[in-house]
């Protein structure tokens, strides 16, 4: 385990910690079982900083009231890592020492892709500044809302597997994907039965990538919503909407299909006024239809909501249903790769031509595209029970802009093409150097030194 000294400074923004969802302080001498209670809760739900040896606010004197040697704290690490069920994976556990304080201990703590219980068995999530113990259907919903138990392996003894096996949708992937099996073989192999009462029924899997209607099947609602706006404001009236949002029903595949092909008729040959300028709407096609695509591929199916495309005049939004699975957080989503519905990504993506890249691609394309039509990157951000991508119809600051920016906020600093690079997301190097070139020519700026080489330019502001 690590062990720094902190100064003052740190051990003052420590003090003044807000106890919130994401940080925790307690006293060294609670009961290492109920501690288990609190680091359980914030694994179980999006992880967060716990720091033992720092009293309460409302406590009287010394605040920090920290181990005297490291050993001290020995219950208290092997109670949280050792007796939570499972263990949880990752934490960062370090001693800070506090010079005549002793060592205050800090759990960092990830978001774990699992479903952790203390040692009495008891499992807890994390609400704002407290912890809440969770029962039965609550702890179902966490396990199917963080992927670690798939919804959609979820057994449907409703549906018939005769049903399935004689749907024409599964004859015709079958057919494009050349194999030669029996279909309740082949369903069976591609783990699209579950076994209930000694059966194998489908599972809800199956049921969206081959009932002609799972909608109507599956106790949750699972259709598309799209919306075309007459506004730019934040908030929307029933009267602004052009018509009646279009609901789209049918397997997963053609709902994709169906519903990029809706939001293309919607927005070919739309604009709307800005500032007394008509701006004609032009998205890539490309990047809409990945962020479509993930968005009815990874929700959250056990939830009983629609996923929501809202096309305004400046902007589109789409709202599938079910948080961020497993690991995964805005900070990470284009580093991390995690699915909530593996198999149906998996069966998806062996057909030719897929409509869906590897897990983690279609965000990597979608931002690639929206740059090279100049617009910004899209915007995410978790709801309570939803995940919302925005995608603004707003132009990306040139690198001139960038630059002028940059001496704006820093008057009297220096900047470079590699500064200018990471500053702007423009990573031809050319490029930039051809704004520098235009700026200085205009006498917007100038080199520090003339006579430095090329690859030692600086510049200043004029």
């Amino acid at each position: 385990m690590e062990a720094r000294v902190i100064d003052q400074d740190e051990l003052n923004t420590l003090l003044a910690l807000n106890e919130d969802h994401f940080n925790d302080v307690k006293s060294k001498r609670i009961n290492p079982a109920k501690l288990q209670e609190t680091f359980v809760a914030f694994a179980n739900s999006d992880g967060g900083d716990l720091y033992i040896g720092i009293e309460d606010k409302t406590a009287q004197g010394e605040r920090v009231v920290g181990f005297a040697e490291q050993e001290e704290a020995n219950g208290v690490v092997s109670t949280l890592l050792e007796e939570a069920s499972p263990a949880v994976e990752n934490v960062l556990v370090e001693f800070l020492e506090v010079d005549g304080k002793g060592f205050i201990l800090h759990f960092g703590i990830p978001k774990s892709p699992k479903v952790h219980y203390t040692a009495a068995g008891d499992c807890y999530i994390r609400i704002n500044a407290a912890k809440k113990k969770i029962k039965g259907d609550r702890i179902t919903q966490l396990g199917y809302s963080k992927g670690a138990e798939p919804y959609e392996r979820r057994a449907l003894d409703n549906v018939d597997v005769d049903e399935i096996a004689d749907s024409p949708l599964l004859s015709n992937y079958m057919e494009r994907v050349g194999t030669h099996l029996e279909p309740k073989v082949f369903l069976r192999k591609q783990r699209l039965l579950t076994k209930k009462d000694g059966d194998r029924v489908p599972n809800v899997g199956c049921v969206l990538l081959f009932d002609e209607d799972p909608q109507a099947t599956l106790e949750t609602r699972c259709a598309v919503k799209v919306y075309r706006l007459r506004t730019t404001e934040a908030e929307y009236k029933r009267e602004q909407l052009e018509e009646m949002p279009v609901t789209i029903n049918g397997d997963v595949e053609s709902v994709i299909t169906k519903t990029i092909e809706q939001v293309a008729k919607y927005i070919d040959g739309a604009s709307f006024q800005d500032e007394g300028k008509i701006v004609k709407l032009n998205y890539p096609a490309e990047a809409l239809k990945e962020i479509l695509v993930n968005a009815v591929i990874h929700r959250d199916y056990s939830l009983n909501d629609d996923i929501h495309v809202r096309i305004f005049d400046n902007r589109i939004e789409v709202q599938s249903p079910g948080r961020l699975p497993g690991y995964m957080t805005i900070d990470n989503l284009y580093e991390e790769r995690f699915s909530r519905n593996p198999n149906v990504v998996r069966m998806l993506h062996n057909l030719p031509n897929p409509v869906n890249h590897d897990i983690g691609e279609g965000l990597d394309t979608a931002k690639n595209e929206l740059k090279k039509a100049g617009l910004v990157d899209p915007v995410f951000q978790e709801k309570e029970n939803s995940f919302l991508v925005t995608i603004r119809h707003q132009k990306l600051a040139s690198v001139e802009d960038v630059i002028l920016l940059y001496f704006a906020d820093n008057p009297g600093a220096s900047i470079t093409n590699k500064l200018i690079r990471q500053l702007s997301g423009e990573d031809d190097m050319q490029k930039v150097k051809l704004a520098l070139q235009r700026l200085r020519g205009n006498g917007e700026i100038k080199l520090v030194d003339e006579n430095a080489s090329a690859f030692n330019y600086r510049y200043i502001k004029a």
